[in-house]
């Protein structure tokens, strides 16, 4: 037989004719060869896996399909869902039994591959993990720990949150309170300019809230000399006369115009006047 017919296996050069062999790379070899060259070992026997076994491997590991087995129960695993621990391949029973968390509503296993909810070193089916006041799952929404429960937002906000006294809406971060009275901040409002009264001075009227200038506008004394409202709340001094007030400031001669805070004064019909001009007239 000339060379150009020969078939032979690559590293042993014995002939492949009617024989079987596998192809590696475009490369013929004998079973034979084939295995001690490039078959895996199984991780349980520590024997080739040969060409007429099923190789299963996992995580660059490999074992013959009857070697693939629970290392506590010794059942199959080929075709099965299994877990992994610390090197050792556990049916998922035996792992739930050894390892697995427990759900602290239901008490039973929570089996490896299914989803669990974890909060605080405690555990829960995800079926299990509920909104302590609707029943509802609770999933991967917010929640507010609260009395042993967990609650959803909504009804946190129904069962424990303060509601605005003005909106109705729940309070739920922040908030001033007034009168023993809960609001929102951007709720507690001046009656009369409807600005923001967080943070701010403010003063009250027959119980509804004013910033200092609309109460000032609105029921501060004028005064007389300048007609600008007078409010002992900025801090502001003044004179009363005859139910009249001026700020100490505007308490002047009305004919020299020096100060009268402290001093003597005269009056003509509605005019103030220093004593040394009360005389001139």
């Amino acid at each position: 037989m000339s060379t150009s017919e020969r078939f032979d296996c690559h590293y042993c050069k014995d002939s492949l004719l009617g024989k079987k062999y596998i192809m590696k790379e475009d490369t013929q070899y004998c079973t034979k060869c084939y295995e001690n060259l490039f078959a895996n070992c199984c991780e349980e026997c520590s024997t080739p896996i040969g060409c007429n076994s099923k190789d299963l491997s996992y995580k660059d590991r490999h074992w013959h399909e009857q070697c693939f087995k629970c290392a506590k129960c010794s059942r199959s695993l080929a075709d099965k869902a299994f877990a992994a621990r610390e090197d050792l391949l556990l049916c998922t029973e035996c792992y739930a039994l050894d390892y697995s968390s427990k759900c602290i509503t239901c008490k039973k296993t929570i089996l490896p591959g299914s989803r669990k909810m974890e909060y605080k070193g405690n555990s829960w089916h995800e079926t299990c993990f509920l909104c302590h006041r609707c029943q509802q799952p609770l999933g991967t929404k917010s929640f507010i720990p609260k009395e042993n429960g967990y609650f959803c937002v909504p009804c946190f906000e129904k069962q424990f949150a303060y509601q605005c006294c003005a909106c109705k809406k729940a309070i739920t971060t922040g908030g001033v309170t007034y009168q023993d009275k809960p609001w929102h901040r951007e709720c507690f409002l001046c009656i009369g300019c409807k600005r923001q009264l967080s943070g701010q001075r403010f003063t009250s009227r027959e119980n509804y809230p004013y910033c200092l200038e609309c109460f000032s506008n609105l029921y501060a004394k004028k005064c007389v000399g300048c007609t600008k409202p007078i409010t002992s709340l900025a801090g502001a001094k003044y004179i009363s006369f005859e139910e009249r007030q001026w700020h100490s400031e505007c308490f002047n001669c009305m004919q020299c115009s020096v100060s009268l805070v402290g001093r003597g004064f005269l009056t003509q019909r509605d005019d103030i006047l220093c004593t040394e001009c009360g005389r001139e007239k």
